[in-house]
């Protein structure tokens, strides 16, 4: 009977662990684990790069959608005047940077270009193991995977939509665009990283939060992240550069708070910068609220996760004011974007530590 027990004991030990993961062979749960996780780094500097270059006003550079020319950069000084004289015909150069010569046009070049190009190798990257593992596991098993890469061809076609908005009539991209395009961006790189999860980590924890509490607290960081969008796009982080009043005053001082309530709120770049500024202090409480019921409750098993994700929402709200302060300056604004993914990833995990054992 002993003998029996331990079967049974080590059988269902064996099928707890391997329910989590896409297979039972743990050679392809590896490679699977190690695929994901360098997608998602890939992800994270694509973010960086794309950040970077809207910081430096670069998005603009390249004006024509080339889905397979564009691969490779200008390779002789003929191409550069092309691109140069290209970008000589829309509203940023004509009113912005008319001043501008070729050198100067290659250093916003390289940068729109580096983001295109991260963005194809990614395509690559994600479709040829995919392809690979629909031969080595069934593909239904791969569903997931298969509407991450359709976001990823989705994303190439809304990075375009979003350019092609600053070609005419104004010199920057729509903040609008810019926004769909960065929370594509980040829910592409939260769904990798919870499936790297389902891979590689066992979801065993005994004593959980209702897991619609981290869905909200989720849902928040994304809300804040396509109003950090805005702020970027509207160049509104450059505006009201004092804290932790705006000017004078606890409210934009060159506005009404009736304003807050109308259809044009999210075009008007004080009221931007006043709800982004609100909405990181609302995720700040919450998240204390969290950080109380888990210590409260002793789940111990949480303590890390939750403090975790404590630090970077800290880390986020600091180097939020330093962006304020100092006029959005590059290196800062970058770190604050560069931050932003790893709360979301912290978040990521905490909600997938509270959710049912798969």
């Amino acid at each position: 009977l002993l003998s029996g027990d331990i079967y049974i004991f080590g059988y269902l030990k064996n099928y707890y662990i391997y329910r989590s993961m896409y297979t039972i062979n743990p050679k392809i749960n590896n490679q699977l684990s190690i695929w994901l996780i360098i997608m998602f780094w890939a992800i994270s500097i694509m973010i960086v790069i794309g950040g970077l270059t809207r910081l430096t006003d670069s998005g603009l550079s390249i004006t024509k959608w080339q889905l397979f020319s564009g691969f490779l950069p200008p390779l002789n000084q003929k191409d550069w005047i092309l691109y140069f004289e290209l970008y000589k015909q829309i509203p940023e150069y004509k009113l912005q940077n008319y001043d501008m010569n070729i050198n100067e046009f290659k250093i916003i070049f390289w940068w729109e270009w580096a983001h295109r190009f991260m963005g194809r190798l990614i395509g690559i990257g994600f479709l040829i193991p995919l392809i690979y593992f629909s031969f080595k596991v069934k593909i239904s098993i791969l569903f997931n995977f298969y509407i991450i890469f359709f976001l990823i061809c989705f994303q190439g076609f809304v990075g375009w939509y979003m350019v092609s908005s600053g070609l005419v009539d104004r010199v920057d991209v729509s903040h609008f665009r810019l926004s769909i395009h960065l929370l594509i961006a980040f829910l592409i790189l939260s769904l990798i990283l919870w499936n790297y999860f389902k891979v590689s980590t066992n979801n065993n924890i005994l004593h959980k939060i209702n897991p619609i509490i981290p869905l909200l607290f989720l849902s928040l960081i994304f809300i804040q992240i396509m109003c950090g969008a805005f702020v970027s796009g509207m160049d509104a982080g450059k505006i009201y550069n004092t804290w932790p009043y705006m000017g004078n005053t606890y409210f934009p001082d060159d506005n009404s708070f009736e304003n807050l309530f109308k259809l044009t709120v999210f075009n008007d770049a004080s009221l931007v910068q006043f709800i982004h500024r609100n909405l990181a202090y609302l995720i700040g409480i919450t998240y204390v609220w969290i950080f109380y019921i888990i210590y409260k409750d002793k789940m111990y098993q949480l303590y890390r996760s939750i403090n975790i994700l404590g630090f970077f929402i800290i880390l986020q709200i600091i180097l939020g004011i330093i962006t304020i302060i100092y006029g959005a300056q590059i290196f800062i604004a970058s770190m604050h974007q560069i931050s932003s993914i790893f709360l979301v990833s912290s978040c990521i995990y905490f909600y997938y530590l509270n959710t049912k054992s798969n």
